[in-house]
């Protein structure tokens, strides 16, 4: 039987903190990207990647994002996924993309509201992803 930490937000704290920090940031990038490798959808997309690095990139991405320290120096959305672009990455493969993270924040425990937030910033970076 595993058991849950309850987060109680205050006013101050980031998406980061509500989440659960550093140690479940790690944990949702790891699980995530199990997910993203055995879907047919977008895995061929990762045939190529070193994915330690890339496990490293997203962590330090998605920590700055969700508002805890800013660790991140890789490219910007643009630039990072332009040859995915060029491979036909599409908005059903970003739409995929957030479905899963969704998915493994689920699996989780991560509240539904925390979820929506996830995928609101998720989003917002769709265009530039795509590059629009």
């Amino acid at each position: 039987m595993h058991s849950k930490c309850i987060f109680l937000p205050t006013a101050n704290s980031t998406l980061f903190d509500q989440l659960g920090g550093q140690a479940a940031v790690e944990a949702a990038v790891d699980n995530f990207y199990r997910k993203v490798l055995k879907d047919d959808r977008v895995s061929h997309f990762f045939d190529a990647v070193d994915m330690d690095r890339q496990r490293a990139k997203q962590k330090a991405f998605l920590t700055m994002a969700f508002g805890g320290p800013h660790n991140y120096s890789g490219k910007d959305m643009r630039t990072g996924h332009a040859h995915l672009v060029a491979r036909g990455l599409n908005d059903s493969h970003v739409d995929a993309i957030i479905e899963l993270l969704g998915g493994t924040l689920r699996d989780m425990g991560v509240q539904e509201a925390l979820i929506q937030q996830v995928a609101a910033i998720a989003e917002s970076t769709r265009n530039d992803v795509l590059n629009r």
